[in-house]
């Protein structure tokens, strides 16, 4: 700044800001050196904040009204700095307005998909988009964490952060809620209230508040829509029997306007495959229905037997190989048995379908 502006500082004596732009969130009202003269008229207007700073520590804060900077309507820089002269001289400090309006129809959505796991399509994509609004809630929270010594602060150099919040809280609550994806649709004011009352606390901490939060479109990639398109028309199609035939009659129908041999030829093709069509369906109406009868139930297990012989388990062995070792005297009534199913290891005489086979079989002959 030059001469000239020095000059024009001594003479401002009325501090305001009226804002033109839809996106400007705080405004430092800029002139020579910072000098305010003593009697200097402030005027803060509905939906703004005035905040003074004073060598980098907030001093004062100025609701809607207009005021006349005297010692008295300053009493935390006036404790700050101690005037000499009785405050007659000018004295500096940095003046922020606040723009306390709500901002809204910001947009959100997804950069890269969403995988997710559907009960009905298995894993899927998704993307999603729509629009929150905000608005200033603490100035003096902003101010330190947000905006710093920046003299002017749009909407743009904070958006970017919100959005990343919400994606990254909208993928989380999807995830979790397991809701199928043919109903996502019914639940989108639920869902938008969830995630606005998860996320609010975050803005909080920025200084702002989350006025709402809509969820506009969750979709699926564009070769899964294709597929459920195609689908959908399978179920609308009904009876696929009746469906080709009403197509036939149609282009048999739509033949007959043609002219010429072309037509014709047209018309007796779609004529034969139709008589060929009814043939075939009373050919299968008429045709005795052959009885199938159902699949025999499966062989049943051989039973089999283990026998501890010498103190080692022997076996499994079926009733006819028991037969034969119970001729041969490996196998006596007191020797121990066990199948599936038993408990414990049992006497061979005491088990119902073994003690059958040492009534059959003649004692071994007497050395």
């Amino acid at each position: 700044m030059g001469f000239f502006d020095k000059i024009m500082g001594e003479f401002i004596d009325v501090i305001e800001w009226t804002d033109d732009s839809n996106d400007t969130m705080v405004y430092r009202f800029e002139r020579y050196g910072n000098e305010i003269k003593n009697g200097a008229k402030l005027t803060v207007r509905e939906s703004q904040v005035a905040v003074f700073v004073n060598e980098g520590e907030i001093a004062d804060i100025f609701e809607a009204g207009i005021y006349e900077l005297k010692t008295q309507n300053l009493p935390v820089m006036t404790t700050l700095n101690h005037w000499d002269h009785a405050f007659n001289s000018p004295f500096k400090a940095e003046v922020y307005f606040f723009n306390l309006r709500r901002f809204v129809d910001l947009k959100w959505g997804t950069k890269n998909p969403l995988m997710l796991r559907d009960k009905e399509f298995g894993p899927v994509r998704i993307r999603a988009f729509g629009t929150y609004g905000i608005r200033i809630e603490d100035p003096e929270t902003f101010l330190k964490e947000i905006v710093g010594t920046d003299g002017y602060f749009t909407v743009d150099e904070v958006s970017d952060q919100l959005r990343n919040l919400i994606v990254s809280r909208f993928a989380t609550i999807v995830g979790q809620a397991n809701i199928p994806i043919l109903d996502l649709a019914a639940n989108y004011e639920q869902m938008s209230e969830f995630v606005e009352e998860k996320i609010s606390p975050e803005f909080s901490a920025y200084g702002l508040e989350l006025t709402k939060l809509l969820i506009e479109n969750i979709s699926l990639p564009p070769n899964v829509e294709a597929a459920l398109d195609k689908r959908t028309g399978m179920g609308l199609t009904g009876n696929l029997d009746d469906y080709l035939k009403y197509q036939a009659a149609e282009a048999l129908s739509n033949s007959g306007s043609g002219s010429g041999a072309a037509g014709d030829a047209m018309g007796m093709g779609m004529g034969f495959a139709m008589a060929q069509q009814m043939a075939n369906s009373l050919g299968a109406n008429s045709a005795p229905q052959a009885h199938t009868s159902a699949p025999p139930p499966p062989i049943p297990k051989a039973q089999t037997y283990h026998f501890a012989i010498n103190g080692v388990s022997k076996g499994p062995m079926t009733l006819e190989q028991i037969k034969s070792a119970i001729h041969q005297g490996e196998i006596l009534q007191d020797t121990l048995a066990w199948r599936e199913g038993m408990s414990g290891w049992e006497r061979a005489e005491s088990v119902d379908a073994l003690s059958n086979l040492f009534k059959s079989t003649p004692p071994p002959i007497p050395s």
